[in-house]
């Protein structure tokens, strides 16, 4: 990626002012997250700064912003000897994560079934047709997409704003960790499919407690395949 030159605002002005402060720490927040997440910055990576300011055309006040907000979400690691450092998860910690995960997906998955509209029926379908689609492509990157899209459209449709809070911070802080078991295991791909598959028709058919044992059984399995990826 090349380095962008600082926008003539803050050349002149330093930090930007009202509401274009917040649309620079939004942008701060959104391009370095991508970073982390795609791997670009990658775990144990220094990150100064000053040059990230540079590369993205802004001061550091937004971009200090932007690291804060991302320790609290738990992807970096913010210390005054060291700066911030990229985060990378142990076994113990991504195991922990998929327990929360276990909590809350069957109980939705219990709660919607049944319930669905015609449009989200559409949705979820549309949703399994990439991932079929993505099945002759390999993409790692966009099956891990649609892996998590898949997940949390459910919680989406159940409407419960701390789930939905939840969901998209466990989502981002296994992100890497779910690329690396793919790509270990590309044929975990397809299993990963069958499996959604059958979710999704347990709920769209109504049977609460089959799609809960279905949803139960799936993340147990990839919790497994986190522990043995070419053995899953």
């Amino acid at each position: 990626m090349s380095i962008k030159p600082a926008t003539s605002e803050v050349l002149a002005g330093g930090a930007s002012k009202g509401p274009a402060r917040g649309l620079f720490k939004s942008r701060a927040y959104d391009e370095i997250k991508g970073m982390i997440l795609s791997g670009e910055l990658a775990p144990g990576a220094f990150i100064a700064e000053r040059p990230l300011a540079y590369r993205l055309g802004m001061s550091t006040t937004p971009v200090r912003s932007a690291l804060q907000r991302l320790e609290m979400e738990g992807l970096i690691l913010i210390s005054p000897q060291q700066g911030a450092v990229v985060r990378d998860f142990s076994f113990r910690e991504v195991a922990e994560l998929y327990e929360i995960r276990m909590a809350l997906e069957p109980f939705v998955a219990r709660r919607i079934a049944g319930r669905l509209t015609a449009e989200q029926i559409e949705r979820v379908n549309a949703n399994l047709a990439a991932q079929q689609a993505n099945l002759a492509r390999r993409d790692i990157g966009l099956c891990v997409r649609l892996d998590e899209d898949f997940h949390t459209l459910f919680s989406e449709f159940l409407d419960n704003r701390e789930i939905c809070r939840v969901m998209g911070t466990l989502r981002d802080r296994t992100h890497r960790v779910f690329h690396r078991v793919f790509s270990l295991n590309p044929g975990r791909m397809e299993g990963s499919y069958n499996e959604h598959v059958v979710i999704a028709k347990t709920i769209i058919e109504g049977d609460a407690e089959l799609a809960a044992q279905r949803v139960e059984t799936h993340l147990d399995y990839g919790r497994r395949a986190l522990i043995d990826p070419h053995g899953a």
